[in-house]
């Protein structure tokens, strides 16, 4: 039986949209170095990296108790803001969504990244037309997006049925669940394909194959 035609997609922004994984390793990579502690290949980080990024940085080996948590976030984000120009799209991410837009599908973004950041970053890859909203955290601890998209989805005031989540890791799952929505996932960004199929009934290689998926209209 074919579904019906979404009407709306909610979109992760970072490892989705955006390309960071290598930039955010890097940075990350210099805390720990800087710390004397194991260092991150992308096979560690796919295994560590989770929500609430609090948690990731306790796996990782910080001693909060000599840096906090709050310290070592503002010299995370301060080394990533500074090369944050480094990070490119995903392959296939601008045709994807003009051909969403082209399709009558209205488009937001759900971030973890600060509200005020993440609009100046979809500017500056021109994107800011296909989105009839743009909504991240108030702050740069990345706790959870769950509370903005239950707010965004009553506002919006489409079924869930009706809306499709589209992200990267388990966390977008999770936060899809709890908003009543339907979750494809795409193995490109911050969790592996191994671990998002563990728990994931959709999940996708790349942007590309969104095409594929039933009920999402995109106008080539």
């Amino acid at each position: 039986m074919q579904r019906s035609p979404y009407r709306h997609v909610i979109w992760d922004w970072n490892g989705t949209l955006l390309d960071d994984l290598d930039l955010c390793i890097d940075v990350m990579n210099g805390l720990l170095q800087r710390r004397g502690l194991p260092l991150l290949d992308r096979a560690r980080y796919h295994a560590v990296f989770d929500f609430p990024v609090r948690a990731y940085y306790e796996r990782l080996g910080f001693n909060f108790r000599r840096d906090s948590f709050e310290q070592l976030s503002v010299e995370f984000i301060t080394g990533y803001e500074a090369r944050r120009a480094e990070s490119r799209l995903q392959p296939g991410a601008r045709e994807v969504l003009a051909a969403l837009q082209r399709a009558g599908v209205t488009q937001s973004v759900l971030s973890a990244y600060r509200g005020e950041t993440l609009h100046e970053i979809v500017g500056h890859f021109g994107l800011t037309t296909f989105f009839i909203r743009l909504t991240g955290l108030e702050n740069i601890y990345a706790h959870s997006k769950t509370e903005l998209g239950r707010a965004w989805v009553a506002e919006l005031g489409i079924p869930g049925n009706d809306i499709l989540m589209i992200g990267d890791t388990l966390h977008d799952l999770e936060v899809a669940e709890t908003l009543g929505v339907d979750c494809v996932l795409v193995a490109a960004g911050h969790h592996s394909a191994e671990r998002l199929r563990q728990r994931a009934g959709r999940v996708l290689d790349d942007l590309h194959q969104l095409r594929s998926v039933p009920g999402l209209a995109m106008a080539v």
